[in-house]
């Protein structure tokens, strides 16, 4: 059960000092928004790179971007451990996926709470994680939906029957109250912002999210 706080619910200002509150983390998420493919604008490349020569952790990163086969190959380059781009976004998804594993990252593919996942099925071994989103992208702090749950339980049982080690993320709305559904669906990977950010001690937040999911893991 992995634990990926998102920066979105950090201090922008003092994200080194930010940054030293999640050690315990398995990932840090950091969420790349252009204002195209979602109404908002956070960090580009410049900013991810001095995240990733300061974090304590390795970065998970979320490209919420149009033209991901141009642009996320070099947040590979920048040495992130994982860049998921938007099937919605992408026009040639295993090709970009290989091209990521090639450079030396985890590649990984998100899908909004409407996007259908059964086009995924013959393509998990492309990828070594998937991200159903639990809330439509483009900004933090939204609520939890629930009604994305059987799309996730169905990927995950497609994805015991083939057999596949693929990663199933969730991001959007996962706290103490919701991150027992997410994981009993499946979901093994977490993507929390204010739950852990926002909590007067991150360390003790993240161990308590990741010992819930523990408890109900499918």
């Amino acid at each position: 059960m992995r634990i990926n706080p998102s920066i979105l619910a950090a201090d922008f200002v003092n994200m080194q000092a930010e940054l030293a509150r999640i050690t315990g983390a398995d990932f840090v998420h950091v969420d790349v928004m252009d204002n195209h493919f979602v109404p908002n604008l956070t960090f580009g490349p410049q900013m991810v790179e001095r995240i990733q020569a300061t974090s304590p952790v390795p970065l998970d990163v979320h490209l919420m971007i149009d033209d991901p086969d141009r642009w996320a190959p070099g947040y590979a380059e920048l040495g992130a451990a994982s860049v998921t781009f938007h099937l919605e976004a992408a026009n040639e998804p295993v090709a970009l996926a290989r091209r990521l594993r090639a450079i030396g990252a985890r590649a990984g593919v998100a899908v909004k709470p409407m996007t259908p996942v059964e086009s995924l099925f013959d393509i998990l071994e492309d990828f070594d994680q998937i991200l159903v989103m639990t809330v439509e992208p483009g900004f933090g702090g939204q609520s939890f939906m629930p009604e994305t749950m059987p799309k996730l339980r169905r990927l995950h049982d497609e994805a015991r029957r083939r057999g596949s080690s693929v990663w199933l993320q969730v991001d959007g709305g996962i706290a103490a109250s919701t991150i027992a559904q997410a994981a009993e669906a499946g979901a093994d990977t977490f993507v929390a912002g204010s739950a852990v950010f926002g909590s007067p001690d991150p360390e003790a937040a993240i161990a308590a999210l990741r010992h819930t999911a523990a408890a109900h893991a499918h």
